[in-house]
C-alpha cells in the first residue's frame, strides 16, 4: 500500500482504526493500538502513525498522556463519523475485528503489563526498573543498580522471562 494510493483505501484504514478503537471502548496505548491493527490487516507502521494524525487533527480521536504513556481514544465526533462510514470497511476486516480482538486484546495488555527500563546514572553504572501494571494502575515497581549495561540488560531479559515467578517471591520475602 502506498500513503499516495487512492483516498478509499486511505479512508477504509482510517475507517478500521475508528472501528477498532470503538470495539475496545477505551484508552490504548500507541503500540497496543498498533499491534491491535496488525493483527487484523497488514499496515506499515509509518502510514499507520500518519493515520492516526489524521484522525487526531479532524477531532475524531484524542490523545493524552497518563502516567508517561500516550493514550488515545475516540471521541464522540469519532462514533458518529464511524457510524457513516464503517461500510468502507470489508466485510472480512469486520470479521477478523469482531472476532480475533478479545483475544488479541488480552494478549497485547498481558505483555504491555510487565515492563522494565534502565537509565544511566552518574557513577557509571545503571539504575534498572521493573513494573507490573495492571488496568492501567502500577502494582510493583522495583529499582535496582546495575553495575554495566550487560548486567542492565541481563536484568530487564531475566525479568520480562520471569516476572510472574518473581514477583510472588519478592512479595512473599517481603511479607515473612
Amino acid at each position: 500500500m502506498k500513503l499516495t494510493s487512492d483516498s478509499e483505501t486511505l479512508a477504509e484504514n482510517k475507517a478500521l482504526i475508528l472501528y477498532i478503537l470503538a470495539k475496545i471502548s477505551e484508552p490504548i496505548t500507541n503500540i497496543a493500538l498498533f499491534e491491535l491493527v496488525l493483527s487484523i490487516e497488514n499496515m506499515n507502521y509509518f502510514y499507520f502513525q500518519q493515520f492516526l494524525l489524521d484522525l487526531i487533527e479532524n477531532g475524531y480521536i484524542i490523545n493524552y498522556d497518563k502516567s508517561g504513556k500516550s493514550f488515545y481514544e475516540l471521541t464522540p465526533l469519532g462514533k458518529d463519523t464511524l457510524e457513516l462510514v464503517k461500510d468502507l470497511i470489508p466485510g472480512i476486516l469486520k470479521f477478523k475485528v469482531d472476532n480475533n480482538l478479545k483475544s488479541n486484546l488480552k494478549d497485547i495488555s498481558n505483555s504491555s503489563s510487565i515492563t522494565a527500563d534502565f537509565m544511566p546514572n552518574d557513577d557509571n553504572g545503571y539504575t534498572v526498573n521493573f513494573k507490573i501494571v495492571e488496568n492501567n494502575n502500577i502494582i510493583f515497581n522495583l529499582q535496582v543498580f546495575a553495575g554495566s549495561r550487560d548486567q542492565a540488560q541481563k536484568l530487564i531479559s531475566n525479568w520480562k522471562k520471569n516476572a510472574e515467578t518473581i514477583y510472588p517471591e519478592i512479595l512473599g520475602i517481603i511479607n515473612k
